[in-house]
Formats: structure tokens, sequence, C-alpha cells
């Protein structure tokens, strides 16, 4: 057990999180299971990112299948790369567009999301904008032997910020966007409160109408319901020019677009996502990647699904020799989830014991013939294609170490053929909340 080297943080953190059926933040990488050749694809997305194209990426799956766990998965990794993260769950009030800026909603839950690896729990907007402009001060100090209280200082690092901002001013509302960037500067050098706050504001879509922006930073326009997608391409250009790799944000629970119940809401969110598609496939974007997490029915269902559009269908629908073949295809726009197989299922359970055990202080007591024998007994209960979803799998593990820990007077097997389990079956949809249903590994 001390070859895993987790922290006790981390340990408690992964053994609180999956016993109440939601992923994990930190230390999903001691979990990860079955799920290479999907990482490797979204990994080669970062890749290309950083080189300063876009990337569009679904990934789909039913509940409990993973999406969650992969989406965190790649979050992690983008931090640690040197990009900047977003990330948001859409719901009746967050979509993509609506009649009551629930399109904007979206954007404001990302940018309070923005996050770094030297701030991986959002919040990070300041340090963005504060770091780039120490990083030039320093700059200047090295290139003039000039220091920040001489004169003239100041208007060198202006002329540098100015070139920064140059490269975004020919992009649609760019001319704006740097402006307020300016104003931030300005704010910061000054030491003017009021300004930088006007300045963050405006940058996290808080003004409500052009008068109040205009009367606190002189521009004419706002971030809203209909442009907020041009202000990501434009943040992602930004930073991407201020020496982080790219920007990246991951938006979960697309299956609440395809919930709305009026016809003419659902296909205003299916056309924007679909611009959105189209922009970064089309390199109408740089240095940008998103992912979308869905269920099959978000996609699939021929009513009220992206495929009751052709345009959706044709773009994202698997090629006939694919289907024919039935194979998987990792490198199109659809990354389908596929079952963890039982062999994987149990190496997660020793994964577990070994963390279980570590984070509480005590041997590992657990054979692997009992694990073994757990997975038999929910196949027996459930079937064995039950194992494509193992939410619960895990969810029920966990109460079983935890028992099996503080009650060591019971047998193991007296426990397991004693309980009721009900995991998620496979292809079901879950009738738990949503944060446990959408737990997966």
């Amino acid at each position: 057990m001390t070859k895993l080297k987790i922290s006790k943080k981390i340990s408690t953190a992964l053994i609180n999180s999956l016993g109440a059926g939601v992923v994990p933040r930190v230390g999903i990488e001691h979990i990860a299971v079955g799920r290479e050749k999907e990482l490797n694809s979204l990994l080669q997305n970062l890749n290309d990112i950083g080189e300063g194209v876009a990337a569009f990426r679904f990934i789909i799956g039913n509940y409990g299948a993973g999406k969650s766990f992969m989406l965190q998965m790649i979050r992690n990794r983008a931090m640690e790369q040197g990009f900047v993260v977003a990330d948001a769950d859409l719901s009746s009030e967050r979509r993509l567009a609506g009649s009551h800026n629930e399109g904007l909603a979206t954007y404001r839950e990302l940018m309070s999301r923005l996050a770094t690896k030297t701030r991986p729990d959002g919040g990070a907007l300041v340090s963005i904008l504060e770091g780039w402009i120490n990083k030039i001060q320093q700059e200047v100090a090295k290139e003039t032997g000039m220091r920040p209280n001489d004169e003239g200082f100041d208007e060198q690092v202006e002329t540098k910020i100015r070139e920064v901002v140059h490269y975004i001013e020919d992009l649609v509302h760019g001319f704006d966007f740097g402006s307020v960037i300016i104003a931030y500067w300005r704010s910061y050098r000054l030491d003017d409160d009021d300004l930088k706050n006007a300045s963050l504001r405006w940058l996290r879509g808080e003004f409500n109408t052009k008068t109040e922006a205009k009367a606190a930073l002189g521009v004419r326009v706002i971030i809203d319901d209909d442009t907020w997608f041009d202000y990501i391409k434009l943040l992602a250009k930004f930073v991407a020019e201020i020496g982080y790799k790219g920007f990246f944000i991951l938006v979960d629970e697309a299956v609440n677009l395809y919930q709305i119940s009026t016809t003419v809401t659902r296909e205003k969110n299916y056309n924007r996502l679909l611009s959105m598609f189209n922009d970064t496939m089309q390199c109408k974007a740089e240095n940008l990647g998103i992912i979308i997490g869905g269920t099959t029915k978000f996609l699939e269902d021929p009513n009220r699904g992206l495929f009751a559009d052709q345009a959706w269908r044709r773009r994202t629908k698997e090629s006939r020799f694919v289907t024919q073949a039935n194979v998987q295809e990792y490198l199109g726009p659809v990354i389908r989830l596929n079952p963890l197989t039982e062999t994987e299922i149990l190496t997660l359970l020793q994964r577990l014991t070994e963390i279980h055990a570590l984070n509480f202080g005590y041997e590992k007591n657990l054979t692997n013939r009992e694990l073994k024998e757990f997975v038999q007994e929910i196949i027996t209960r459930l079937g064995a294609e039950a194992l494509l979803t193992p939410g619960e799998i895990i969810r029920d593990f966990i109460s079983v170490l935890n028992v099996f820990y503080q009650n060591p007077e019971v047998k193991f097997t007296e426990l397991i053929h004693g309980s009721n389990f009900q995991p998620t079956a496979a292809g079901k949809d879950s009738n738990l909340d949503d944060d446990a249903a959408e737990f997966s590994l």
C-alpha cells in the first residue's frame, strides 16, 4: 500500500466523493481504469489546441457510463499542461441560448470556474491578468534596467500590453475586449479599485446595460446572451497570447437541452451548439477546446435529440463502415463510452480497497477471491450487462468497505450475500439525483 503514495487529503477526498456518488475533483488518476483509448484521443486534442487549432468533442453515454469522470480527467490533464480551463453543468437556468439570459448564465458560470494549474479550484481571472502584468513588468525591468517606480517604466509596460491587445482587436468584438484589458492595466497601475472591479465585472458578463458599461469603462457593448461565445473565442486567443497553451471548456449535463419541452427553445439551443461546433471545426476559433457530455438520447433521439436535425446527424453519425465492422472510432467528433469489463471492474475494486485501507490506516484484508465474489454477486443479481454502469457498484463497494472496517467481526461473504445491492442497470436512466446518477468510472 505504500506504493500508492497518496496523501491523506487525496485519499479522504476520494473515499468521501465516491461514497457520496459524485466524481472526485482530485486524485482520480488513482482510480482511472479502462479508458486509455478515449483519454489518449482527448490528449491529442490538447496537443492540437496548443498548436493553435480548435477542437470540439462529444462524450456520449448513458447515466453512469463515465462522462463526468472523463471530463474531470481531461480537465486535470489540461491544467497540468498549462491550459486555462473552465467547466459548467447545464440546467434549466443555464443553457446555450434562451429568452431569459440562460446562455449568459452559462458564460458567467464558466468565468466563475476559470481555473489554472496554480488556481485549480476556480476564480482564476484575477490571477491570470495580474500574473501576466507582473510577467511583463519583469521583462521590461530586465530589458531596460529600469525599476517600477522609474519614470517611463509604466509606459514601457503599456506598450507591451498593447502589443498583445493588437492581436485580438481584429476579431469580432476584439476592440472592446482589448479596451477593457487596457482599463484593467490602468486600474492596476493607478491602484483604482473601482476601475478594476468594473473591468472584472465586464469580463465576467455582469453588466446588465450598455449605458452602465459605457459610464464605467467607456465601452459601448456588453457580453450578452447572443454574443457570449464570441468572447469565449476572444478569451482563448488572449490566454494563448499571454503564455498559456489555450482555453479548454467542458460542458456537462447536455441532456438538459434534450429535456427542454418547447420545440422552438430546444432548437435554438441546438442551433447555438451547431454554430459553436462549426466555428471550432472550421478553425474560426484558435487555441480553443470544447467537450460536451451528454446521454445517448440527447444525441440519437430522432424526435428531440441532435439526430432530429439533418445537419447534426450528418456531422455526428458514425460511418457505416465503422458500424458494419463493429469497432469504435476514437478520433471522430463523438466518443462513445464502452462498458467496463469484468476484469476492469475487479482492478478498480482492488485499487479502492488499497486506498480505503491506506486512508484509515489498516492492513488490506480482502483477497482477490472475495473481490471476485463481490463482482459475481452483482452479476447474479442484475445480469452481466449491468456492468455497463458501475457507478452504483462503486457506491455499494465503498459502503461495504466502511462496514467491514467498522465491524471486523463481520464476515465479508455474509455481508455481501445478505445485502440488497441495487446498482444502476445497463442503459437505464437512473432515478437517483443528478449528481449521483452522473457519477461513473
